[in-house]
């Protein structure tokens, strides 16, 4: 009996070094950076709203960094520093719904003088909307952002794509579904037609095609990518991940090397008590849009922000729902298109109604959508 008790007090104390090497291991893995003089002065304000907590928003971007092993994904010369996705994340106040919003990498914005490292000025301009990241890295895309909508960024993020493959690999890949085989010239990608889960570099491929897969370039790529990061959430929060903890661990290890983040994010407590803040949402409830925009007219290729924008800025700042105009093409994570995944039986969330006082929305077809932006009905 006294061996009996001697072994769980080994067992013990072996668990309990091995969670503190872990907890230890995935800090040293997270980068954490300053951006305080690179942010300015000049930040909006937060709103006052009602709410049992402060609503947050969290700008993410997707670093796609030429330089390193793997990362130059497009082939292209010149290495350095680029950002072809940036997704505005909102948990309202009383952490019932959360809502992405993905602006166009292509979108003519005008972009606010921004400051390097060194506190020096970079000159603002008429651009596209990931030339600031490209100039000033993440501290000019936040001002970009927080100038042109006025909205206050509470944390950010910042994925390193190579990296971002390793994630989808820990968790044994992501369901997708690709209506036609692509053979992207341009890119150098090539993708089989069908519904399956991808991982490694045909995952990475998927989220960066942008052409033989849709007509509208950036935009359906967009789209491409809320699917599968609200397939890789269901996948991340199922039994198949939570309850194989070298899974989950690998997740973990491949996400916290994989991320740049604020100094109020500067350990795996601060970033987990980020991320159960979306708990109890209910995947229904996690959306994500794209920002309302119009074809720029002198050059067709490039996009502008639609007047509808505005309101979704306002309804960010005060805190308030989508609205029905807005939802018409959104995506949650509990459905979207293609998706061969039955509901969870433990998810007993509803979509939470939006009310609003814009004009209804015109009827969306659902399989037309799907069809230009390379998604299955």
């Amino acid at each position: 009996m006294r061996g009996f008790g001697f072994g769980i007090l080994t067992l013990t104390v072996a668990l309990g070094l091995f969670a503190a090497y872990t907890y230890r291991h995935l800090n040293e893995n997270l980068t954490v950076v300053n951006l305080t003089q690179q942010l300015g002065k000049d930040r909006p304000d937060k709103m006052d709203v009602e709410g049992p907590a402060e609503p947050l928003n969290v700008l993410v971007m997707g670093s796609d960094s030429r330089d390193g092993e793997g990362n130059n994904i497009d082939g292209l010369a010149g290495g350095g520093q680029r950002s072809d996705t940036t997704i505005l994340f909102h948990l309202s106040a009383d952490r019932k719904n959360a809502y992405g919003v993905s602006l166009p990498r292509d979108a003519m914005v005008q972009r606010p003088t921004c400051f390097d490292d060194d506190g020096d000025e970079i000159a603002g301009g008429f651009d596209m909307w990931n030339a600031a990241f490209s100039l000033g890295g993440p501290a000019c895309t936040i001002r970009q952002a927080e100038q042109l909508t006025g909205v206050a960024i509470d944390h950010f993020v910042v994925l390193d794509f190579n990296g971002f493959k390793d994630m989808v690999d820990a968790i044994d890949g992501v369901e997708v579904c690709i209506p036609e085989d692509v053979d992207d010239e341009t890119g150098n990608i090539t993708l089989e037609a069908g519904t399956r889960e991808v991982q490694g570099q045909e995952a990475l491929d998927y989220v960066r095609v942008r052409y033989g897969i849709s007509n509208n370039g950036d935009i359906g790529r967009m789209k491409r990518q809320q699917s599968f990061i609200a397939s890789m959430a269901g996948k991340v929060l199922s039994a198949d991940t939570l309850g194989r903890p070298d899974r989950l661990l690998g997740f973990l290890n491949a996400a916290t090397k994989s991320l740049t983040l604020d100094e109020e994010l500067d350990s795996v407590k601060k970033v987990a008590d980020l991320a159960q803040q979306f708990q109890g949402i209910g995947l229904d409830n996690i959306k994500f849009i794209t920002v309302p925009f119009d074809f720029y007219e002198p050059d067709p290729n490039r996009l502008v922000w639609a007047e509808d924008a505005n309101q979704l800025w306002k309804n960010i700042r005060f805190d308030r729902p989508l609205g029905s105009k807005l939802s018409s093409e959104v995506i949650t994570a509990a459905r979207r298109p293609g998706s061969t995944a039955s509901p969870d039986p433990k998810d007993t969330s509803s979509p939470t109604p939006e009310p609003s006082d814009e004009p209804s929305a015109s009827p969306v077809d659902p399989a037309k959508v799907a069809a230009e932006n390379g998604l299955c009905a």
